[in-house]
């Protein structure tokens, strides 16, 4: 009888002694990840939606995301982390100058022989590419383009076609200013709006001289004496000597620039893609009424899209999850991870992951940039993603050109002269 009684008891704590067996393997074979990112509201929402699909497709994975601030406080952050070996175990960052500024081959997981990195792109993967050659993160997020926006009823109004050559350009300009219209909308106000004529010329750039980005870091070619180089201040000084500015254009805002290319009471806006949310934001009956082309160079087989890329994701050398690390990052590159991305936050540009599309309904000036990236279609970074130089007076300089207080010639000498004191300031050789 006594051993009828016992008996239930003592498999109810067998039961209890095998659950808590079980409860502890079952921890023990979990993996908890942590991932920084910056606190922009997009970024968090994005990196949210990222690691929710990963953990649904992963039960025996957590990860908890740390958020950190952007600008210069963020920046101190990532190299604090990374040199006191207390980096997140998957980070995002910057790509370009700021990913080398990081020391890369010695705090990063080297991804090169990845499967997954076969499907980045070219132009991204020279990014992120570590001195040693060795590539060490993928895409985060969308590219954007750097070019010229177009008011499309003007285009058909006129009988327009989009403009492949910098004389096709110029040409569409003149008929449009013709028609009493304002060929470019030029917003001097915002200071940083007069550098897109130089800095959205550099696929010409590096079309006509392709080492010139290297040339350039070793302080062996110079903005004004390279012919190809020094063509961007000398688009911009000609489009302000024929008149095809808006008359307020030293007062004139970006904002205003994003009312006037929507309302069409200017033809053309240099400026990055990012406006596309601005537009869509102020203006969302209008949206389709602008379009996008790359700024055109001197011949129409080598039209190409300058392209600012986006941050990377990175695994450091201090991970004690590395193989979970690459899972997650290479989930994040793959076609499954750029519609949660979309999904999340939208797309205003380009993936740099083959086989990731954008949804049909993407804004006109959106899907304008997309034969670039497509096969076939010619685009490359900006050339502050290939040279950590970038001289702080550039925004002052191109203001002065297109004010018509400074020829191009004495432009770019003048900013070959800043950019050499910020390459010394860096301890760059040659300089």
């Amino acid at each position: 009888m006594n051993r009828r009684v016992g008996s239930p008891q003592r498999a109810l704590m067998l039961g209890l002694s095998i659950a808590v067996v079980m409860s502890g393997t079952a921890l023990a074979q979990s993996t908890t990840l942590s991932f920084l990112i910056d606190n922009g509201s997009h970024t968090v929402a994005t990196a949210e939606a990222l690691v929710a699909a990963f953990e649904s497709a992963n039960p025996d994975v957590n990860i908890e995301i740390e958020t950190r601030p952007g600008g210069g406080e963020g920046d101190n952050i990532i190299k604090t982390r990374l040199s006191t070996q207390t980096m997140a175990d998957v980070f995002i960052y910057n790509s370009g100058s700021l990913f080398q500024a990081i020391n890369p081959q010695q705090t990063l997981v080297d991804l090169t022989a990845e499967p997954f990195m076969a499907d980045v792109l070219d132009s991204f993967k020279q990014t992120v590419t570590a001195p040693d050659g060795t590539v060490r993160g993928v895409p985060y997020g969308t590219a954007m383009g750097g070019g010229i926006y177009y008011h499309i009823p003007t285009y058909n109004e006129l009988g327009l076609s989009v403009p492949k050559t910098w004389d096709e350009f110029m040409a569409n300009n003149e008929a449009i200013k013709a028609a009493g219209k304002v060929p470019v909308i030029q917003t001097y106000r915002d200071t940083w709006t007069s550098q897109l004529f130089v800095l959205a010329d550099f696929y010409n750039v590096s079309a006509a001289q392709p080492d010139f980005a290297a040339q350039y870091t070793a302080g062996q070619a110079k903005f004004a004496t390279s012919k190809a180089a020094i063509a961007g201040f000398e688009r911009l000084e000609a489009t302000a000597k024929a008149g095809y500015f808006n008359a307020d254009f030293g007062a004139a805002s970006y904002e205003d620039g994003i009312r006037m290319i929507a309302n069409g009471e200017g033809a053309h806006y240099p400026m990055l893609t990012f406006a596309i949310t601005a537009i869509i934001d102020a203006y969302p009956d209008k949206v389709n009424d602008v379009g996008f082309f790359a700024q055109p160079g001197p011949n129409a087989d080598e039209n190409g899209l300058t392209v600012w890329m986006p941050g990377g994701i990175y695994i450091p050398q201090t991970t004690s999850n590395l193989d979970m690390a690459k899972k997650f990052v290479a989930f994040v590159a793959s076609v499954e991870g750029c519609d949660i991305q979309t999904k999340a936050g939208g797309a205003n540009g380009p993936y740099l992951v083959k086989g990731c599309t954008l949804p049909e309904d993407v804004a006109v000036s959106v899907s304008d940039m997309l034969p670039y990236f497509a096969e076939g279609g010619k685009n490359g970074p900006a050339l502050e993603f290939l040279s950590p130089i970038k001289g702080p007076a550039l925004e002052q300089i191109t203001v002065e050109i297109g004010s018509g207080i400074r020829t191009a010639a004495d432009g770019a000498a003048l900013y070959d002269e800043d950019v050499k004191k910020q390459a010394q300031q860096l301890g760059l050789p040659g300089w």
